[in-house]
């Protein structure tokens, strides 16, 4: 099984190792490849830096794996990958581990989601992960993402070609169950925005919304991880699995 293991984060973040070492444990063949700077919020972009042409690739040997340091957005790693374009074409594409839950209306500009969905819309089964940690200096604990991750990703390579999921975990060191969720119609956070002359600064706040039930904003609060088909998936194949006695 070859598998492409990019992210949004960039090619330095600690959680993009910590999920290519949990596919690796599989006995997977691993490569990893990402944006040699934060694409936070590209989407589907499959822009470059440099924007058309020549795309520069940094090649690096880190933490035993082989990565590629490429001057572009997720989406278009994965869509290169996808098209043999470096080298062998994966069987699967796992994209993060993203610092901060993809969640609601979020989906939309996430570049962790979007290396997902250009996968998948490439013939290509993917998934997506994502811990929910505060950005607020709370430490992401990524191992905790990674034991979720490695217990989904034996159903993910048994489903159809082209199916895509999104997995959120809470971060925190025990996670009560996996659950299959719909996406919530809103967000738990709404962007602000505040002109000061010729500058506009952006943040995010709470809505202080209740969670609507069945989602993957009601699961993470409960302590659950969630589990989001996306594309050309059912949630049949994994009746059993996916349950809140996880883990044993």
């Amino acid at each position: 099984m070859r598998v492409l293991v990019t992210n949004d984060d960039g090619i330095d973040s600690p959680g993009l190792y910590a999920l290519a070492r949990a596919a690796s444990s599989l006995g997977w063949d691993v490569l990893v490849a990402a944006p040699a700077e934060e694409a936070s919020g590209t989407g589907t972009s499959v822009a470059s830096h440099s924007g058309r042409g020549r795309i520069a690739i940094e090649r690096r040997q880190t933490e035993g794996f082989e990565a590629l340091a490429v001057a572009g957005h997720p989406a278009l790693i994965s869509f290169v990958a996808c098209q043999g374009g470096f080298g062998e074409r994966p069987d699967l594409v796992l994209s993060g581990v993203n610092l901060g839950a993809n969640t609601s209306t979020g989906i939309l500009h996430s570049g962790t989601v979007g290396a997902a969905l250009a996968a998948g819309v490439r013939g290509v089964s993917a998934m997506a992960v994502s811990l929910d940690v505060a950005w607020d200096g709370t430490t992401p604990l990524w191992d905790t993402a990674t034991d979720v991750a490695r217990a989904v990703l034996p159903m993910l390579a048994e489903m159809p070609a082209a199916t895509v999921l999104n997995l959120n975990v809470p971060n925190t060191a025990t996670v009560r169950g996996i659950e299959w969720a719909s996406i919530a119609p809103s967000s738990p956070y709404e962007v602000q925005f505040e002109m000061n002359g010729d500058e506009l600064k952006v943040r995010g706040a709470k809505t202080g919304l209740e969670p609507v039930p069945g989602t993957e904003v009601a699961f993470l609060a409960d302590g659950y991880a969630a589990l989001t088909p996306l594309l050309s998936v059912t949630a049949g194949p994994a009746e059993g699995l996916l349950s809140p006695a996880w883990p044993a």
